[in-house]
């Protein structure tokens, strides 16, 4: 079997620039016409935004590795390490906190060139609390001499899906990756961050970590174009087509160095996370609505219930709100909690759930338009 970094042509990319183009030129729009839609924000509403897209990218770009993080924590990190609270913010999972340092990172010095140093310091955040040091390498390129494999299987039964340079050539490959990086920003933008992700997970330079950094490369490109950070959470919408991505990822690293399939597939993937994107700052548009509507006929306990459930973001509070969940959040009666919420019903700020099976289950009521 021969890998794509085996060609004799490598790392040469070819592609259909005309195929590619359609989705990068449609991006660039889509792009360009949420920015004027976020200029009409106020800032605590472009900061909720932007956070909420940094919590998402966090969770969801963890998760595709079989990491799970609470979103609170990554709210709270992130905002602690932005100095957004008057005292630090509870983070129960410590872990949680050097994804969120890697979501600021990436927005803080995406105009600044890549380095291999700064690849490096990103690898070391998300890894820092998960192996004891000298079990893998951790801050550097990956040295170990057995074979860098993605495989899949049984022990025993192991399929090798892809093997990757030998640790002796990563640092070769990577000063040509980087200089070839820093020297590609006339490129459209979802077709370069394409190409990187492509090269990049072909090397795999890290012994972990890799998919995480190089969906972070791919953000630096898509906002150095725009010349601000990107407003989308990429890796939401590549989480809810993870086989498909994982696919045709195989298939490019096993084929030539024609990878028209897979800037075809990864840039009408960044087209789609745009548009979530629209949406969701949508929501947080909706947000303040709501709470400029209903925030003066609050109690406390009301208050800070619809907080959390908001927190959960555009899908809602995970199996709705019911009396026995929100007497746990609020520590109060059942008699009180069910008050609580049928005063939250009639002045419309929460709808019932259908199929809540014995007990009723609600979820918030955003304003129309």
């Amino acid at each position: 079997m021969t890998y794509i970094w085996q060609k004799a042509d490598w790392p040469r990319f070819t592609w259909d620039t005309e195929a590619v183009d359609q989705y990068a030129y449609t991006y660039a729009l889509e792009a360009s016409s949420l920015v004027g839609e976020v200029k009409h924000l106020s800032k605590a509403e472009k900061s909720d935004a932007l956070i909420d897209l940094m919590v998402s990218e966090a969770v969801k770009t963890s998760q595709i590795e079989g990491e799970k993080f609470d979103r609170e924590d990554v709210r709270s990190s992130i905002r602690n390490q932005l100095g957004l609270s008057a005292t630090p913010e509870n983070v129960r999972d410590p872990n949680a906190n050097g994804v969120a340092a890697l979501m600021i990172s990436v927005r803080d010095h995406f105009a600044e060139p890549l380095t291999a140093e700064r690849l490096c310091q990103w690898q070391d955040k998300i890894i820092v609390g998960r192996f004891e040091r000298g079990k893998i390498d951790v801050g550097k390129w990956r040295t170990h001499p057995e074979p860098m494999q993605i495989v899949s299987g049984a022990y025993g039964k192991e399929k090798v899906h892809f093997e990757a340079p030998p640790s002796s050539q990563v640092p070769a490959e990577m000063i040509r990756f980087i200089a070839w990086f820093n020297g590609s920003q006339n490129m459209k933008g979802a077709a370069r961050a394409g190409v990187a992700h492509l090269y990049f997970e072909c090397i795999h330079p890290f012994s972990d970590g890799n998919g995480r950094v190089g969906r972070a490369i791919s953000e630096i490109a898509l906002s150095q174009e725009l010349g601000h950070p990107v407003l989308m959470s990429l890796s939401t919408t590549i989480q809810e087509r993870q086989q498909e991505y994982y696919d045709v990822l195989s298939r490019a690293s096993l084929g030539g160095l024609d990878i028209t399939e897979w800037l075809v597939w990864f840039t009408g993937l960044v087209l789609d996370s745009q548009r979530q994107a629209k949406e969701q700052i949508a929501y947080v548009i909706s947000k303040a609505r709501f709470w400029d509507a209903h925030a003066d006929t609050l109690n406390a306990r009301q208050s800070k219930v619809l907080s959390r459930m908001f927190r959960e973001g555009p899908d809602g509070f995970k199996g709705g709100m019911s009396a026995q969940k929100y007497t746990k959040m609020t520590d109060c009666s059942k008699a009180t909690a069910t008050r609580d919420l049928a005063e939250l019903l009639k002045m419309g700020a929460i709808r019932k759930l259908e199929g809540g099976g014995r007990s009723t289950r609600y979820d918030i009521q955003l304003p129309e338009g």
